[in-house]
């Protein structure tokens, strides 16, 4: 499939926002600027960007722990972004939800979890209210590998599968579940086995490849909206950096040249050298793409440190319960 001109600029654009907005915020983090922990999605960009892209506005989308790529790959405003990380009263959820809880319902992200696979079955659900509806959109769920080991993945995608909903399952297998490498934790080398249980198509795809992405996840799509119920894609793909943080190397589960491996696969790297073969983008023309990209951040950084601390006396708004007077 030949991808338009305009879809290669698209996904390269998303994935440099999410790369240099990822990049900031490990700076922020590291230098003690930015409170509680931050799971970076540093080297994952294409899988967020490619099945963004593929998307209509009215698709929802929920996210992981990992989330903020996801957020940035919808559309997401980078000053009320960087403001929600550092616990500002003008970031998306006031500063209350922070760095894992971070979303934007008016673009159709419902949020990320703090919790393991918590995404999926709130995408499920979105999925039974799509079909109710009959307004052809989609529920994507974001995951990771571990996730799939969780209760809630299996009784949703039985759900799913069982009801012929509408949901885009999207597995990011990196390999690792915290600390803890896939082939310590299940059985089987490709987690996409575990939706056939299920009845549900599946496909791998290399995660590094955004236009990859972006052609397969069109496809499963378009499976979704037909009304034969949801599918399933695992993207092959790895987090550069820890498990939170930003270390990179000499960390103990994961050795170096195997980090190395996949960083030499960068998926930015990756599109701006097929773009440049197909003489529709120079050197010059990416360096001007990201300087205009670290410009926005920058000003989001700004955004962020100079924005107010949560009022006290707005404690209680927007919980669902309180106590007692």
């Amino acid at each position: 499939m030949a991808l338009d001109d305009d879809i290669l600029f698209d996904m390269h654009r998303r994935m440099l926002r999410i790369r240099l907005f990822e990049e900031a915020a490990g700076r922020l983090f590291e230098g003690a600027r930015m409170p509680g922990f931050i799971h970076l999605y540093v080297g994952q960009e294409a899988v967020a960007a490619g099945v963004c892209a593929a998307l209509r506005p009215e698709d929802q989308i929920s996210s992981t722990h990992r989330g903020h790529g996801h957020l940035v790959a919808k559309g997401g405003d980078l000053n009320k972004m960087m403001a929600e990380l550092m616990g500002k009263e003008t970031g998306y959820c006031n500063g209350k939800g922070g760095s894992m809880h971070i979303c934007d319902l008016d673009l159709n992200m419902l949020g990320a979890n703090g919790i393991v696979g918590g995404g999926v079955p709130i995408a499920v659900g979105a999925g039974f209210a799509n079909k109710y509806r009959d307004d052809g959109a989609v529920s994507v769920v974001f995951f990771g590998d571990g996730a799939s080991n969780i209760g809630a993945f299996h009784e949703a995608a039985n759900m799913a599968a069982a009801l012929k909903l509408p949901v885009l399952f999207v597995c990011e297998n990196n390999e690792y579940g915290e600390f803890t490498s896939r082939d310590r934790s299940m059985a089987i080398a490709d987690v996409v086995e575990r939706a056939s249980g299920y009845g549900i198509p599946g496909t791998i795809v290399d995660g590094m490849d955004a236009a990859a992405v972006y052609e397969t996840a069109l496809e499963a799509l378009e499976h979704c909206r037909s009304g034969a119920g949801p599918s399933f894609i695992e993207a092959k793909t790895y987090r550069f950096y820890n498990h939170h943080g930003v270390q990179t190397l000499g960390l103990p589960y994961r050795p170096d040249d195997e980090v190395a491996s996949w960083q030499a696969r960068d998926p930015i790297d990756g599109i701006e050298a097929r773009m440049a073969e197909a003489g529709i983008m120079t050197a010059d023309q990416a360096a001007a793409v990201r300087a205009e990209v670290q410009a926005a951040v920058d000003e989001a950084v700004e955004f962020g440190e100079s924005s107010p601390m949560p009022n006290p006396a707005r404690l209680l708004d927007d919980v669902y319960t309180e106590a007692a007077q």
